[in-house]
């Protein structure tokens, strides 16, 4: 199983990031989770736009799906012809916030994407056992666990402190997981962990190692949130960047 970075920024892009999208693949198969702003571009750069086999959308804010508006143009007019619907699994609501952002008539998109609500459980896609569950964030946020042939990703997707979180990350071998806040400050609550507080699921959940993601560089210090993320997990921390990969 091979986890690539394809964008990592927190809530907008940054200067050297699109927002949060992760390539999935094993035998073969390519599952995207998530397709923030810019993150079409990162795809290109670091794989085949056109095989992409599944898409996991954990909710519906832009900068964690934005993209998937823009490649309904790489699906229904490619010069070969249209491509095959692809599967996306979303919250519910997905297929109108996409096609209401990609035109203004609210068009079927039918020809591109085919939906499947989510809802907390587990379930197959291609060759990955799936375990998704609410996490704490203001709209319908799913995280995820990723498992292929005993090993184990998990990806917290936004969300702040919540039991569900670390169910899904319990022994995973690569926790990817987000950092947007800093340790001591006055953050909004309820809506995304700080490295503090990712270190604190890391230990808890008993994870190999803690990919931090989803950091603002416009608004938090770097260093800050690794050096809370590593007092609180005495295990590998490492802050990902795009074109990151990492095999299972």
């Amino acid at each position: 199983m091979r986890l690539t970075v394809l964008g990592c920024a927190g809530s907008f892009p940054g200067p050297e990031s699109a927002c949060s999208a992760y390539l999935v693949e094993a035998e073969g198969f390519r599952l995207l989770i998530d397709f923030g702003s810019g993150s079409l571009s990162a795809l290109q750069r670091y794989s085949d736009m056109n095989k992409i086999d599944a898409i996991i959308l954990t909710h519906l804010h832009c900068d964690h799906m934005l993209d998937a508006c823009t490649y309904i143009v790489v699906r229904r007019y490619d010069p070969s012809g249209p491509l095959a619907p692809v599967p996306v699994y979303a919250p519910l609501g997905a297929a109108e916030r996409i096609s209401s952002a990609y035109s203004q008539d609210s068009e079927t998109i039918d020809d591109v994407y085919s939906f499947y609500g989510l809802q907390p459980g587990t379930f197959p896609i291609g060759p990955f056992s799936i375990t998704v569950d609410r996490v704490n964030h203001p709209i319908e946020t799913y995280g995820v666990r990723i498992e292929h042939a005993g090993r184990v990703i998990a990806y917290s997707s936004d969300t702040a402190p919540c039991e569900p979180l670390l169910r899904l990350a319990a022994g995973a071998d690569l926790f990817l997981c987000e950092a947007s806040y800093l340790d001591g400050a006055d953050n909004p609550p309820g809506l995304h962990l700080t490295g503090g507080e990712a270190g604190e699921a890391a230990t808890k959940a008993d994870v190999g190692k803690l990919l931090l993601t989803h950091l603002v560089p416009a608004w938090v210090s770097e260093a800050s949130i690794v050096d809370a993320a590593v007092a609180a997990f005495a295990g590998p921390v490492e802050v990902v960047r795009p074109g990151a990969r990492y095999d299972l």
